[in-house]
């Protein structure tokens, strides 16, 4: 008997499952949003304040509203309609989401405000839409008092939201496309609709339950082309990170994070350097003698780990924290582990803190233009690298920036950081002018300053595999850090320095590499 009253007790009334649904749609929707969100506008604290604040705002105009007419129009029937609009809109997202996204970039609004056009109207309707059900539901409720009936949604639908935040972000996302995770809560939510009128269903009913979930299933089918304005998808998928793509086009193959080129290989000659930048990672064989271990923090498609592991007698180690990136680089980019190549599924401060080893060189490859982990920013991280360096050894940080003007604020503030700890700090720009770019600061322990004509004088006498006069002539004398901040542990304002180079076009340059290692280079938009 006892065991019955529990199994009854657990058993939910229809509004009680509305509520517990829409609180893990609604979660489930906004963490989906930073995903969706996160290519075009990045994933900085204003992106993922702007995505908070929408949904909570759209999700109060629907208690609202809902509030307002539960008295009179709540039914099951009514709640069925609104989760029917929702997976409608839901797919409508699938659809026509990234055209809609591409839509809203050119809003005149500051860069910290610039994802709101885009999630206000991707996102604030169906949001919208699901605040309706808590106070249908509260209305609907058979708990005695206004009090008891409106603690027992809020409590479904916190619950809701728990499940929605969990199950999105440790099953979901690791497993599934952004077009698959909107479909899954779009059959949910026609479910729940039919489940509210069920369990016999009216003709009007089934034909329109039926028309949404043909119009779900249509949407995800013509989602999932295997097509991109860059080229064919060769592999795309959310990770724990980020969202990846491997896009070939041509004879080049590249890898895309949260949609920005990270590497590219080409398939034709894949030792070959396809992105500018990548050459830069052998400038420090020319400040120091001996490299025989080099760590690289962040693999990506591992272009530099290759090459060096390729042309030099080093042992080199990848720390890499996010595991699909390096499952993807072996099967897509040929990255093998060996003797010479060990790869670490560790973020790498973790790394640094815990290794024993020494390095003759750590470069610093996990910054990009809108997402910086800021503890790899830090004095203390850079003591920590330090630390680590044998004594002649080179810390080489590829930053993502301007050389000058407002878009220049986080590599002069990492300039200034890492002053603080090595002697002597060198800056490579990649590309001319002072517009968003690669920059590439190289530090050493070394109190003598080396000029570009030394720089040069080496490059002709030291056989390093690689010709580096063109990348030498880059050379930068030290930028003005006066009005930047000291990046600590306790305030490193990275966000507010990337901000100002949102909506700024990335100039990623691509080389045409010869046999003689002599390179011409072309601008592309990153």
């Amino acid at each position: 008997m006892s065991t019955t009253r529990s199994l009854d007790a657990l058993r939910l009334t229809k509004p009680e499952l509305a509520v517990f649904v829409s609180g893990v749609a609604s979660m489930g929707l906004e963490i989906l949003a930073g995903r969706m969100i996160a290519p075009q506008f990045g994933s900085s604290i204003y992106t993922w304040g702007s995505i908070i604040g929408v949904f909570l705002a759209a999700l109060s105009y629907g208690y609202h509203r809902g509030g307002k007419q539960a008295a009179t129009r709540a039914t099951n029937g009514r709640m069925a309609r609104v989760f029917l609009l929702t997976a409608a809109y839901v797919a409508g997202l699938i659809f026509m989401g990234d055209l809609l996204l591409r839509a809203t970039i050119g809003f005149p609004l500051p860069s910290r405000f610039a994802s709101l056009p885009a999630i206000i109207l991707l996102f604030g309707p169906p949001t919208y839409f699901l605040g309706y059900i808590s106070p249908y539901a509260a209305e609907l409720s058979s708990k005695e008092g206004i009090g008891e009936a409106s603690g027992h949604v809020y409590m479904l639908g916190t619950v809701g939201s728990i499940v929605g935040a969990f199950a999105t972000t440790y099953f979901l996302i690791p497993s599934l496309g952004i077009d698959q995770i909107a479909l899954v809560f779009g059959v949910i939510s026609v479910a729940t609709a039919i489940a509210l009128v069920g369990p016999r269903l009216n003709k009007d009913q089934i034909i329109v339950n039926g028309f949404v979930a043909l119009l779900l299933v249509a949407a995800a089918g013509s989602g999932a082309a295997g097509i991109s304005v860059e080229g064919r998808v060769v592999y795309e998928t959310q990770t724990p990170y980020q969202e990846l793509q491997v896009v070939d086009l041509g004879d080049t193959r590249t890898l895309y994070l949260d949609g920005q080129r990270h590497s590219a290989m080409d398939l034709e000659d894949p030792q070959r350097h396809v992105f500018g930048y990548t050459r830069y990672f052998h400038l420090p064989l020319l400040m120091t003698d001996d490299v025989d271990r080099v760590l690289f923090v962040g693999g990506g498609g591992f272009t530099g780990p290759k090459r060096f592991a390729h042309d030099y007698n080093v042992t080199v180690d990848v720390a890499e924290i996010d595991p699909e990136v390096i499952r993807v680089s072996k099967e897509y980019f040929g990255v093998e582990e060996s003797a010479k190549l060990n790869i670490y599924n560790e973020g790498g401060r973790q790394f640094l803190r815990d290794t024993n080893e020494t390095y003759d060189l750590i470069v610093l490859d996990a910054y990009r233009k809108d997402k910086v982990p800021f503890e790899l920013t830090t004095e203390e991280f850079m003591e920590l690298a330090n630390d680590r360096l044998s004594d002649d050894g080179v810390l080489f940080a590829n930053l993502i920036s301007a050389p000058s003007g407002p878009a220049s604020q986080f590599y002069r503030a990492e300039y200034k950081t890492i002053s603080q700890v090595y002697p002597q700090v060198y800056s490579f720009p990649t590309s001319g002018g002072a517009v968003v770019q690669n920059i590439e600061v190289i530090a050493t322990k070394n109190e003598t300053r080396l000029t570009e004509e030394q720089l040069l004088a080496r490059n002709e006498k030291r056989d390093i595999g690689i010709g580096l006069a063109s990348e030498i002539r880059t050379y930068q004398e030290p930028p003005r850090t006066e009005d930047v901040p000291l990046l600590r542990d306790d305030r490193a304002p990275v966000d507010a320095l990337l901000d100002p180079m949102v909506g700024q076009r990335y100039v990623l340059e691509e080389t045409n590499e010869t046999a003689s290692s002599d390179v011409s280079t072309v601008r592309v938009a990153g």
